[in-house]
């Protein structure tokens, strides 16, 4: 993994970063869907990781020297803002869509992000040339943990500023972690509505600290990362990959939802089941088909070594060769 961020330079490239931008932001819109797995799937997670770790003590050396050109030279702005206004658009008008369709098309709402997660899995596999027994014990583990992390019943923890700092600092690592939703965090640490709350009242003190928590999360937690990355890429590649295919039972179409009472605080868990209505399971179905697609053909267009799209290719092309013959 190279150390330095990759900066757009021609039109096409800021669009298509502009554009994951808004898939990252649509994504994170959804309870237990990461913006990071959409960042994984078009490469530039890396990227990501390297322009968040250029906010370091030789930045605020530069600061503190005025050295504009220095810090203009320093931090990959081009690439995070471009990033960044795509992730904004995304909150700023998608979110009340995606909170409709939450309410209304729950079924078909997460068919379509099952196939776009699903799709983001088979895209990054791909990019383990080697699968060793090792690689494979890595995918499990990352899965097993992932599925075991959404699936927790949410408790209804303190709120006092120790607790709201480590919040932050543990949501932060798993928003930045493909497949791992930090809001879900919050949710199972009993933060989320609490949090949820402070910025409706603007109720500023408890936001300031899981505001610190998420600074010092994301400086620690992306130089972890970014070393894992540098030193051991394949089984990391891996680990993640396993957290993208764990994440799956997050946005599993068809679930029962029910009430628990945890210390006289009522929260929602929702349980898999298995579709009953045969006309809403084909439209989920071809709906997930579409999201499947849709992440196929991105990555295609960037790495032209799609497993999916690849298959379909040669399979056309032995059709066409054995009608020629």
């Amino acid at each position: 993994m190279e150390n330095k961020t990759r900066q757009p330079k021609t039109l096409r490239e800021y669009i298509t970063l502009y554009l994951t931008g808004v898939g990252m932001g649509a994504a994170d819109t959804v309870p237990g869907v990461s913006g990071g797995t959409i960042a994984f799937v078009r490469g530039i997670y890396s990227d990501l990781l390297n322009g968040i770790k250029s906010f370091n003590f030789d930045l605020l050396k530069l600061v503190l020297k005025l050295d504009f050109k220095g810090i203009a030279n320093h931090v990959p702005w081009r690439f995070l803002i471009t990033l960044g206004a795509g992730i904004l658009t995304a909150v700023l008008t998608l979110a009340r869509l995606v909170s409709y369709l939450m309410e209304n098309q729950r079924v078909f709402l997460f068919a379509f992000f099952f196939g776009l997660v699903l799709a983001s899995a088979l895209a990054v596999g791909a990019k383990i040339k080697n699968w060793s027994p090792l690689n494979i014990l890595a995918v499990a583990v990352g899965a097993a943990a992932a599925f075991i992390v959404v699936g927790l019943v949410p408790t209804e923890g303190a709120h006092d500023p120790l607790t709201l700092f480590l919040s932050g600092f543990v949501a932060i690592m798993a928003m930045i972690l493909p497949g791992i939703s930090g809001s879900s965090i919050l949710l199972v640490l009993g933060q989320y509505e609490y949090v949820l709350n402070s910025v409706k009242d603007f109720n500023l003190p408890p936001l300031i600290f899981v505001a610190a928590g998420c600074l010092v999360g994301i400086a620690v937690f992306s130089r972890i990362l970014s070393w894992l990355l540098n030193k051991y890429p394949q089984i990391t590649i891996s680990v993640l990959i396993g957290f993208v295919i764990g994440s799956l039972r997050a946005v599993w179409p068809w679930q029962l939802e029910s009430t628990v009472t945890v210390e006289g605080v009522e929260e929602v868990v929702r349980t898999a089941t298995m579709p009953t209505d045969g006309g809403e399971f084909l439209i989920a179905l071809v709906i997930c088909l579409i999201g499947f697609l849709v992440v196929s053909f991105i990555d295609h267009m960037e790495s032209r070594e799609n497993p999916f799209l690849r298959l379909f290719w040669r399979s056309n092309q032995k059709f066409a060769s054995a009608g020629e013959d």
